[in-house]
């Protein structure tokens, strides 16, 4: 598991409306995880948790943080591992701290500033299956703006295992490069634009139609910033913004 996406959290100014966006934007259902000490929303397909929503703490939002999502990466040790990363120039925003009943978790920085979250489940409990590739409401890629993309690669090989798939030529936005871990690519990362503040992390989520799902984002309040668009493989993106201004995209089979 080791290097595998596993989980993704909003944190977000609004939960009930950021909830209400999701549903109609991307289809998830939604419950309340029952914890004591804060609220917190499972986003689900069917049955299965895919994703989490919460409030925004008021530490970051005195920072100037806006609403974001983040995501969750399996490793075998979370104290090593974020230990590790600050020995590459990485950052530990949040110390590694047990989740009652449900596993050990860190927020760390990148050595370019992105933010992740380092993640590992209770002892002898096997994660559930995931979901089939291009289920709609699974999330279908990860896209990292970095500051240096090259180095940026680097950093996550020798974290993660993640290996090079392929280089595109995006011409004057630079190299692409794709992603793999175990041999099934899981994403692409580059060197962000210029016009970008910061490096940052980007999830898609996997809708039917680019389209339809376009038109629901803008009804429901959000922002289309890019697209739609086809990339290589035949597949549709848009880029957005939701209500309270969290970055997502969407991924589709078809126009």
């Amino acid at each position: 598991m080791h290097g595998t996406f596993v989980w993704y959290e909003l944190m977000t100014t609004d939960m009930a409306a950021a909830e209400a966006f999701y549903r109609e934007v991307v289809g998830w259902g939604a419950k309340d995880a029952g914890m004591d000490e804060m609220k917190y929303t499972m986003f689900t397909v069917g049955e299965k948790p895919v994703a989490g929503s919460m409030e925004l703490p008021e530490s970051a939002r005195s920072m100037g943080i806006p609403p974001s999502w983040l995501g969750y990466i399996a490793v075998d040790d979370v104290d090593t591992t974020a230990a590790d990363i600050v020995t590459e120039g990485g950052v530990v925003h949040r110390a590694a701290a047990d989740i009652p009943g449900i596993g050990r978790f860190a927020i760390v920085g990148d050595p370019q500033g992105a933010v992740l979250a380092l993640f590992r489940g209770k002892p002898g409990e096997e994660p559930p299956p995931p979901l089939a590739p291009g289920t709609p409401g699974s999330t279908g890629w990860h896209e990292l703006y970095a500051g240096d993309g090259e180095k940026a690669f680097d950093f996550y090989a020798k974290m993660f295992g993640w290996t090079a798939s392929r280089d595109m030529d995006m011409g004057p936005m630079g190299v692409y490069r794709i992603f793999a871990h175990n041999g099934v690519d899981l994403g692409g990362m580059m060197t962000k634009p210029a016009a970008m503040p910061a490096a940052a992390w980007n999830f898609y989520f996997n809708v039917p139609a680019i389209d339809a799902a376009s038109l629901r984002v803008k009804t429901a309040g959000g922002q289309v910033l890019n697209g739609p668009m086809e990339v290589p493989g035949g597949q549709w993106i848009v880029q957005c913004l939701d209500p309270q201004g969290a970055m997502f995209a969407l991924v589709a089979p078809v126009r």
